[in-house]
């Protein structure tokens, strides 16, 4: 493990084997980073946040509790994941909200997802298995696995295979990965991994 001396790593959070944290990285009571993770400069974890393994969280990215990120995910620099669906200061009465008056929700992100540099990921939603977030997206809805999500509000504009690279489509539903030999079908506005044989591909 290797943190920063200007990480602020709250006594009661736990950091896996083999993870690296930046300068000024500040995670709280309860979260847990698992091994191999990397977070970088000024990335905030909050209070009972889990990350998997290898995941990598970058520069000022904010993960508010109670988000999930399972194994491999990719956060890019300044990512915000909220937690309020109705934020407030204040109450009618003008009292300020103490922590407990309110409802929090959160962001899974499924494993090897990414989600690209500013986007937004407004909470409760889930991000599914392989999907790729473009940059500067604003997220607020359930997203599939393997979706190419772009805009605000996202919404899908391809597919993406394991390797993060747009898929191909070969018709009839099927999908191919330009870069591995491995095949996607489409069934009702999902998409399932169907091969990783060579073999089959060639003789496609």
């Amino acid at each position: 493990m290797d943190v920063a001396a200007t990480a602020d790593i709250d006594p009661r959070a736990v950091i896996g084997e083999g993870s690296r944290l930046w300068h000024l990285v500040q995670v709280r009571e309860f979260a847990r980073v698992g091994p191999g993770c990397t977070l970088g400069r000024g990335v905030y974890i909050g209070p009972g946040v889990v990350l998997g393994r290898h995941c990598i969280v970058q520069d000022f990215a904010v993960v508010y509790e109670p988000a999930l990120l399972e194994d491999g995910v990719f956060v890019g620099s300044g990512a915000v994941f909220t937690n309020d669906r109705y934020p407030r200061a204040i109450t009618v009465d003008g009292a300020v909200k103490a922590p407990s008056d309110r409802d929090l929700v959160g962001v899974t992100v499924r494993t090897g997802a990414s989600i690209g540099a500013h986007a937004v990921c407004i909470a409760p939603l889930t991000i599914g298995r392989w999907a790729m977030v473009a940059a500067g997206a604003v997220v607020t809805a359930d997203v599939p696995d393997f979706a190419l999500m772009i805009g605000a509000p996202a919404h899908r504009a391809g597919w993406v295979g394991r390797s993060g690279i747009p898929l191909l489509s070969a018709g009839n539903g099927r999908y191919v990965c330009p870069v591995s030999p491995e095949e996607y079908t489409e069934r009702h506005g999902l998409l399932t991994l169907t091969s990783t044989d060579a073999g089959r591909r060639a003789a496609s």
